[in-house]
């Protein structure tokens, strides 16, 4: 199924708050700096609704403006039937995202779903939600993320 290079991009993560925003505007980053970005579709969202319309958490807001990047204007959504044919990738934060998105898949779907870390870098490795954790652990999942999207521009 796998469609290179790829177009576009859908990063999940739980509540769409934390981890997935934080890689929607690291991945935009990233493919601006490669300048790969021009008619690249990169978006976010949760496996969950609870924060629809909500703007990031306000720490993931911080740890992205701390090395240049905005994404206070991002708004969170669910995850949808119609995103498994927009998008090429889904790409989940965890594993548990990774399930949810699998058992949410309609008989339509095209998009290559996983794990982001195992898509991008070839390694099975999650990205913990730092929800309940300190302003490092914000840190920490802001350069796993990174690190991620530098991997995973090269399939663009």
């Amino acid at each position: 199924m796998e469609m290179l290079p790829f177009r576009s991009a859908l990063f999940v993560c739980l509540g769409n708050i934390c981890r997935s925003p934080l890689a929607e505007g690291i991945f935009r980053s990233v493919m601006t700096t490669e300048r790969k970005g021009e008619g690249i579709i990169i978006d976010s969202a949760g496996t969950n609704g609870y924060h629809t319309g909500e703007a990031p958490d306000r720490r993931s807001i911080a740890v992205a403006s701390r090395h240049g990047i905005d994404i206070s204007r991002q708004r969170c959504r669910q995850l949808a039937d119609e995103d498994y044919v927009r998008f090429d990738l889904i790409l989940g934060m965890d594993d548990a995202n990774v399930a949810a998105i699998a058992a949410r898949q309609p008989a339509n779907a095209r998009a290559q779903t996983g794990l982001f870390c195992g898509i991008a870098l070839g390694e099975h490795r999650q990205i913990p939600d730092p929800y309940y954790g300190t302003d490092a652990d914000f840190e920490r999942a802001y350069r796993m993320i990174r690190a991620a999207s530098e991997g995973l521009s090269k399939l663009f």
